[in-house]
């Protein structure tokens, strides 16, 4: 712009303008002299008046800009110097060779020219190595900078961001986070209980939780005999996890006293500046403790993002099958109103899964629709074999199991798809029928985790439950009652829950030995179970290799593995960690070993004192309190053996239990 300025166009029209008046006197002049005369005195005066104020303007202006480049540069160098930005520039040996005076203040040198520059921080490297401009956050002493690299010039600059950092804080510190309280089988309970005894059960809830929202600072409100609000902030909730919610313990421990052993579910939303999100998400959280067994607090966000606490008491069995007629019920009326069932497990299904899925084409069959039981014939374990072999010898039931891809084939809109020991998406047989099925049902007893099927008609989820085997034979018991089940299916049904009970030694209820006792008066064959989970000697050697192994941490914490780049079957694995937890001393199992898929998978059993169910989650699995599983993005044992081990480490010495 200046030196277009400079040329002075303006000069170019004045000169036209100048050669125009003055041509014009000649034809005036032939026309009429005294007229030219007066016309050129007019157009000198004008065209003199016009070139003076030009080369006025021209002159202030040049005088103008003179001054505001002397101002901008003053300016410009009192900027450099002066204004709370630390500049450097370094050469090519990252020694500093110019620091503006601000920055020497800041680090309170005299001068900072000649130093290295990672003497100043080594944080300075990992802006170096990107080799492009930059943006990033270092400490520098007791302050905070936002730092700028600009690689071209080999200059930095350094903004003081404390104060920011430290009001951002304060602002994320007292956000409000909501939470649902709810006192587990208060109702069941209480209803026994006389009015004396009631009271004081009461008293002694109230109480405490009031005292524990007194010692947080958080405001509790009852709104019902079993429900509570908690209002708090962020901060409040850190100092809660960094104490594991010890309220979950004192309340457990104080109520067994009184022969209650009431339990307490916290669903926690956060990390939201909307109150209403707030309050579905700490509802959210709320039914997802209810899904795990209660006796938890889920800490949910709006990424979806969950963390857990607690979980150390076994899923309490509820006293009434009211649930259950009803649940049976609605089952019923989304049966008769399909055109067929299909029925899936989870993949490399077991004895629990099979029994199941045929549990519930025993009901289909019941109510006039034809069922189908999805398995992947490649994907069967031995006993799972003996089992189908079994079940081939009976070819009308045998017909109604189908692969994948012929499921797929079939499955119309009216199509009812269930899904059987298992809620999440990515472990099922196939999850082309979740996409194509436009009718769901899930019916599962593991704890609910994070990963859920979504789009259900009805999820029927009971973690007190020994297996999904068990849920299934009393939702049969409430179904029309036409032909009785089949000896080979209730013999299948009863298999699954002694595969899940360990012989009906674990996670085992009245209502298990109620099902069971109801298989075996419909023809069960303890017999062929047997004959079905008899293992040869090459099996029983495999898992004795992997025993051998072993490793006891402290508190009697077993953890075995096969060795790298040698698969074993999930099953054997699993049987492994059973085996463990027999020993003397060990209170849980870890088995780590190569599947056939070409993933690590680790089986964890428990004898209560440990939840491996949350271990299992950080691992990206889940499964109950005493049993679960997870399997890892590695091929490698040993790579795998370290993430177990750090992971228990941090649980079990105060890490985050999410």
């Amino acid at each position: 712009m200046g030196s277009f300025f400079r040329q002075r166009p303006i000069r170019t029209p004045l000169a036209v303008l100048t050669v125009l008046f003055l041509g014009a006197t000649v034809p005036i002049w032939i026309y009429n002299q005294w007229a030219a005369i007066a016309w050129l005195i007019v157009a000198v005066l004008a065209l003199a008046a016009a070139w003076r104020m030009e080369a006025r303007t021209y002159a202030e202006t040049e005088k103008h800009i003179e001054n505001l480049s002397v101002r901008m540069k003053k300016v410009g160098e009192e900027a450099l110097l002066e204004m709370p930005i630390g500049i450097i520039l370094i050469n090519d040996q990252f020694t500093i060779e110019w620091a503006n005076p601000y920055m020497s203040q800041l680090l309170e040198h005299d001068t900072l020219i000649g130093e290295e520059l990672f003497g100043l921080s080594e944080d300075f490297k990992s802006f170096i190595k990107e080799g492009a401009d930059q943006e990033g956050v270092l400490s520098l002493g007791n302050r905070q900078y936002k730092v700028i690299y600009k690689p071209d010039e080999k200059l930095f600059y350094l903004f003081d961001i404390t104060e920011q950092l430290e009001i951002e804080t304060l602002y994320y510190a007292d956000r409000t986070v909501l939470g649902m309280i709810l006192v587990d089988n208060y109702d069941e309970l209480s209803s026994g209980m006389d009015d004396q005894t009631k009271s004081r059960l009461n008293s002694l809830v109230t109480t405490r939780i009031n005292d524990w929202g007194a010692e947080y600072g958080i405001y509790v409100k009852r709104f019902s005999s079993d429900r509570f609000l908690a209002v708090l902030n962020e901060s409040i909730l850190h100092d809660l996890e960094k104490d594991k919610f010890r309220v979950l313990d004192s309340i457990r421990e104080e109520t067994a006293r009184e022969s209650s052993a009431l339990t307490l579910s916290i669903g926690i939303g956060a990390d939201s500046a909307s109150l209403p999100e707030l309050g579905e998400l700490a509802q959210s959280g709320l039914d997802l403790v209810l899904g795990r067994g209660g006796d938890q607090v889920a800490i949910k966000q709006p990424s979806g993002r969950v963390k857990f606490y607690g979980g150390k008491t076994n899923p309490v069995e509820k006293r009434t099958r009211v649930r259950a007629r009803v649940i049976s019920h609605a089952l019923r009326d989304l049966i008769q109103e399909s055109d067929k069932v299909v029925i899936m497990g989870h993949k490399l299904p077991d004895m629990d899964a099979i029994g199941a899925a045929v549990g519930v084409r025993r009901m289909a069959h019941l109510n006039g629709v034809e069922g189908y039981v999805v398995i992947n014939p490649d994907e069967l374990d031995t006993s799972v074999l003996r089992l189908m072999e079994e079940i081939r010898s009976e070819p009308d039931l045998y017909r109604h199991f189908i692969n994948p891809d012929d499921a797929l084939g079939i499955i119309t809109d009216r199509t009812l798809l269930v899904i059987v020991d298992t809620h999440r998406p990515n472990f099922v047989v196939d999850e082309r029928l979740l996409g194509k099925a436009e009718k769901t049902v899930v019916i599962d007893h593991h704890r609910r985790g994070e990963e859920f099927i979504e789009d259900t008609l009805l999820v029927y989820m009971e973690p007190y439950a020994s297996s999904t085997a068990e849920l299934i034979t009393e939702l049969l018991e409430y179904q029309p009652k036409g032909e009785k089940i089949l000896p080979l299916e209730a013999t299948t049904m009863l298999a699954g829950i002694v595969v899940d009970t360990k012989s009906f030694t674990l996670r085992t209820g009245s209502r298990t030995f109620e099902a069971a006792s109801y298989l075996r008066s419909n023809g069960a064959d303890t017999v062929l179970i047997q004959r079905f989970m008899r293992e040869d000697i090459g099996t029983y050697l495999e898992r004795a290799d992997i025993i051998r192994t072993v490793d006891i941490l402290e508190g009697g914490i077993a953890i075995a593995h096969g060795a790298d780049g040698q698969v074993h079957s999930p099953v054997l694995v699993a049987q492994t960690a059973d085996t463990l937890l027999t020993m003397k001393g060990v209170v849980a199992s870890f088995v780590v070993a190569l599947r056939p898929e070409g993933r690590v998978g680790i089986s964890a059993r428990s004898l209560g004192d440990l939840n491996v169910q949350l271990i299992a989650e950080r691992l990206g699995g889940g499964g109950h309190l005493t049993n679960a599983a997870a399997q890892l993005d590695t091929d490698s044992v040993s790579e795998a053996l370290a993430m177990l081990t750090d992971t228990i480490y941090e649980m079990t010495e105060g890490g985050t239990e999410e």
